[in-house]
């Protein structure tokens, strides 16, 4: 493999090793992960004694969305490794697929980087502004997938792993699949050859298992609200910045209403749907419970908790924006009863390619100057490019003004001080005069060097799309077409390195 990985970890320091716990697998739920090869093995895994789960998880993204997604699962596969060898237990990794989530938006776009190295982005039709907000479970993709996937074909190398990635996503991405089904079949048979068995959060059997506990927190809204207050309180600044909305009632329950789904807010002895006003008692909310348990799922703040009550899960796997709330989840954990797994964050990084390399050496630069912003780094290597004579001029120049000023602002605040200052404003504008003409030269020296510099523009775009991270921004499908299966196995084991690496010292083993 001649792909490399970089990590550029998301907190600083050695990690917490995760404590095992006691609670064990509720086989009513093996009906709810996805088909896959590896799907048999992990089921009969999680129902031995005593075995665990790492969990990690994502809303549906358009060709399985961003890198991070895939590091989000590899980092699952990897971490259960270290643990399963450390505790001599079987510790399964489980990667929860969000299909509740309704963020179309987010969910109905994928990119890459084309054949001219610019970022392309495919996007399905947006939804009307008025339209319900579907969870994607329920979303059809369209037959606009299909244009989709040929303008990725048409960026794909011709590489001897073209074809099996092509037909991987058309398998999945059809027109009449969902948003989130066809995701979780993606996902799932990609995932498969690493151990890592996918949840589906919306099926029926984890619905009914997940309703009790959604009734609970409707019922302990008010309490789970002042908890929430107290705790965001204690931790200052760092909780108000988490960007999830706590207090003025919101609950931690989102319900399926006439505009979609929908918070339930409390206001007096009843709830009201934030924005299609609809009015319900908690009477109400248990028949759905009941009856119709598919339409409740919890938000952020409550969904790891259910994870937890779920399943027998030691460790969270996060991003850094999960991280941030995180913090604030510990008293949902204890009004409710349940244990707390540990949140730990995922495996972040770059995949640098060897053309990316190449260039690296050719400019004899390194990764992080390639990460910087643009500019900075091109006018450096412009400039190292003048020739002698004119840096050795240009610093003769300066060197010079600046003896010749100095000298004569003396000579100046002896026969009048209040000629100090105009002396200082005309030598400023000397040496600006030096500046402007290295400035011309670096501009003509530029548009010499176009080519490399596009080289430069090229490398920079496939580590640093659209001036963000690339696993932020890039999809995954380009670089399996291009290094083939062979490609994920890899990165899980250099993510199971890291982990191996980054966790405290040992616990018992238990």
């Amino acid at each position: 493999m001649t792909l490399r990985f970089v990590p550029t970890p998301i907190v600083d320091g050695p990690l917490e090793r995760p404590r095992p716990r006691s609670d064990s697998f509720d086989p009513k739920l093996a009906e709810a992960f996805v088909a896959s090869s590896a799907l048999e093995a992990g089921i009969a895994r999680l129902r031995r004694p005593g075995a665990l789960a790492v969990t990690t998880g994502q809303q549906p993204g358009l060709f399985t969305g961003p890198l991070y997604t895939i590091h989000k699962a590899l980092s699952a596969a990897g971490l259960a490794r270290v643990l399963e060898q450390h505790w001599s237990r079987p510790v399964v990794p489980v990667f929860w697929l969000a299909g509740d989530d309704h963020d179309y938006t987010e969910a109905s776009q994928a990119s890459w980087i084309g054949a001219d190295g610019a970022v392309v982005t495919a996007t399905l039709p947006p939804r009307p502004p008025e339209a319900p907000l579907t969870p994607m479970y329920r979303q059809p993709l369209g037959p606009e997938v299909g244009a989709a996937l040929d303008r990725l074909a048409a960026d794909l190398p011709d590489s001897e792993f073209r074809q099996s990635t092509l037909e991987w996503l058309r398998r999945h991405y059809r027109p009449e699949a969902t948003v989130a089904g066809s995701y979780a079949g993606a996902m799932a048979e990609l995932l498969a050859p690493l151990g890592v068995i996918c949840l589906d959060s919306t099926h029926p059997a984890v619905k009914r298992a997940m309703a009790p506990y959604l009734v609970q927190a409707l019922t302990h809204a008010a309490d789970l609200e002042r908890d929430l207050d107290r705790h965001i309180e204690a931790l200052g600044t760092t909780a108000r910045t988490s960007g999830v909305t706590v207090g003025d009632g919101a609950s931690l329950v989102m319900l399926e209403a006439a505009l979609g789904r929908d918070r339930l807010v409390a206001d007096g002895s009843t709830f009201v749907t934030r924005r299609s006003r609809e009015r319900l008692d908690l009477a109400a909310l248990q028949r759905i419970a009941d009856e119709s348990p598919t339409r409740l799922s919890p938000n952020v703040l409550l969904r790891p908790v259910l994870e937890s009550a779920l399943l027998p899960t030691v460790a969270y796997l996060a991003g850094p924006g999960e991280l941030r709330y995180l913090v604030l989840t510990p008293p949902v954990y204890q009004r409710m009863g349940i244990d707390r797994q540990q949140a730990l964050p995922r495996w972040s990084g770059v995949l640098v390619e060897p053309r990316v390399d190449r260039v690296l050496e050719k400019f004899g630069v390194t990764l992080a100057e390639l990460l910087e912003p643009a500019g900075a780094l091109e006018a450096r290597l412009v400039r190292s490019q003048l020739p002698k004579a004119a840096v050795e001029a240009l610093t003769s120049i300066r060197t010079a003004v600046e003896a010749g000023y100095t000298q004569l602002a003396r000579v100046a605040e002896d026969i009048d001080p209040t000629l100090t200052r105009p002396i200082q404003g005309v030598r400023q504008q000397a040496v600006a005069g030096t500046q402007e003409v290295e400035k011309k030269l670096v501009q003509h020296l530029k548009r010499r060097q176009e080519t490399e510099l596009g080289q430069l523009a090229k490398a920079r775009a496939a580590v640093l799309p659209n001036q963000k991270p690339q696993e932020r921004v890039l999809t995954v499908a380009p670089f399996l077409a291009r290094y083939g299966p062979a490609l994920l196995p890899e990165l899980a084991g250099e993510i199971e390195r890291w982990y191996a690496l980054a966790l405290e010292g040992p616990s018992e083993p238990s």
